[in-house]
């Protein structure tokens, strides 16, 4: 299933759903950053993907970064929270979502590396590279609050 992101632009559909999502910016020990080349758009992105009713939302942010790249994470703290209703995402299957999104920071304890059904790729990014890929700008929003250190994480 194929989706468009829309930001602040007047022929966005209207919503028809509201979702709650987890995504993380996990890091190695060398610094770099995981990312996902994402099936659905061809962008790339954070791991994350919404909140089943079991999950608490770090535990969604782990799930989801272990079904999406096969790593195994540790929540360290919280980049912010994204709930801005100009950010809306439609689906070919008609779904069009208002997503309200946690960014959380992980750090990567174990698994192996292996794309799923949800990326065409993943990899390892250094931050001086992020300017060079082709990513939605909510996207690139949390890497640019990640990687100022914030003492508080971003609200809005």
């Amino acid at each position: 299933m194929a989706r468009i992101e829309y930001f602040d632009d007047p022929d966005a559909p209207e919503p028809n759903s509201m979702v709650v999502a987890a995504s993380a910016v996990v890091t190695d020990d060398k610094g770099r950053i995981l990312l996902q080349k994402r099936s659905d758009s061809g962008l790339w992105a954070l791991p994350g993907g919404g909140m089943e009713m079991t999950d608490s939302l770090p535990g969604t942010a782990v799930r989801e970064v272990k079904e999406e790249t096969g790593l195994d994470v540790e929540i360290t703290g919280l980049v912010g929270t994204y709930t801005d209703p100009r950010h809306i995402i439609a689906y070919t299957d008609g779904e069009v979502r208002r997503q309200f999104n946690v960014c959380f920071r992980a750090r990567l304890v174990g698994g192996t590396l292996a794309v799923s059904d949800e990326s065409l790729e993943l990899r390892w990014v250094l931050p001086g590279a992020l300017g060079s890929l082709d990513m939605h700008h909510t996207q690139r929003l949390r890497l640019t609050h990640f990687l100022e250190d914030r003492k508080a994480p971003y609200l809005g």
